[in-house]
């Protein structure tokens, strides 16, 4: 197709701020047979019929939205899960073979999950504690196998790293970024000196040589100022977009944003991307200066 699909162009609504409402429209449409689909994708894939592929996607919406209820877990919006996982439906709808013999469900769920992880990983935690291929698929598979197991004997964790083609290493230092829990820095009020040791008894303070705190304090200032510049060559809607999405306290979707600005969901991602690579653009150019 010589155009990319999106909702907007296919007239399909997003799941927006009433989201009990978007599933139950989902959950209304009525699933394919086996021989509607192939017609269908048997237009879309000889023709390139967008009105083919627009009813591919609406009659697979209900199984974007059960995949994405499993990432639940993660404290993100469900409906910009859902959001991610018709973006990957549309990927694979528009990817999808007909003559390969197989549903277009089956074949449209790595491109679901595809979208969803990379959505999870970006803002599940501002420390990324997933950033290899390696550590991306012991992420989701550990996590939710920790629902179910303490610690990972050796035996286990040597079958995790079997099935998934990873290292039994990675997999144990996986499992401890997953267990991991805050420690307090200095002696809690009630314990033991003799039997605890604080983190604030051994560790070095890196700020104790005044001229490194006169560098970073320097320093801090410099990207402090250089960030302000920066977001003020955006203009205004991608200022706001990034404000709203980043520093506020309370961080608005993707959603309340398309709202605002009358625009779909997917567009303000894209302004939200573009504004990023520009702002880091200008930063290292900053930095380089």
């Amino acid at each position: 197709m010589s155009q990319a699909l999106s909702l907007q162009s296919l007239n399909i609504s997003v799941p927006g701020v009433n989201l009990d409402a978007y599933l139950r429209s989902v959950n209304s449409i009525s699933i394919l047979s086996a021989e509607e689909e192939r017609a269908l994708a048997e237009r879309l894939f000889y023709h390139q019929d967008l009105d083919a592929a627009r009813q591919l996607v609406i009659a697979n919406l209900r199984f974007v939205a059960h995949i994405a209820k499993s990432y639940s877990g993660y404290g993100l919006p469900q409906a910009d899960l859902i959001q991610e996982g018709n973006i990957g439906l549309m990927k694979a709808v528009k990817r999808f073979n007909p003559e390969k013999g197989f549903r277009l469900v089956s074949f449209a769920v790595h491109w679901i999950k595809a979208e969803i992880h990379e959505f999870v990983l970006r803002n599940w935690r501002i420390v990324k504690i997933a950033t290899t291929k390696a550590q991306r698929k012991l992420f989701f598979n550990l996590r939710s196998a920790k629902k179910r197991l303490a610690l990972l004997s050796r035996e286990e964790a040597e079958a995790v790293a079997r099935d998934l083609n990873v290292s039994v290493t990675d997999v144990l230092e996986m499992e401890g970024r997953l267990s991991a829990h805050d420690m307090a820095f200095d002696l809690p009020v009630d314990a033991d000196e003799d039997s605890y040791q604080a983190p604030a008894y051994y560790l070095e303070n890196q700020q104790s040589d005044p001229a490194e705190l006169v560098e970073q304090q320097t320093q801090g200032t410099l990207d402090t100022e250089s960030l302000r510049e920066a977001m003020q060559a955006l203009d205004e809607r991608s200022q706001d977009i990034l404000m709203r999405r980043w520093l506020a306290d309370k961080k608005a979707t993707l959603h309340e944003l398309a709202d605002k600005y009358q625009v779909s969901a997917e567009r303000i991602r894209q302004l939200e991307k573009n504004a990023m690579a520009k702002l880091k653009a200008a930063m290292v150019a900053a930095a380089g200066q």
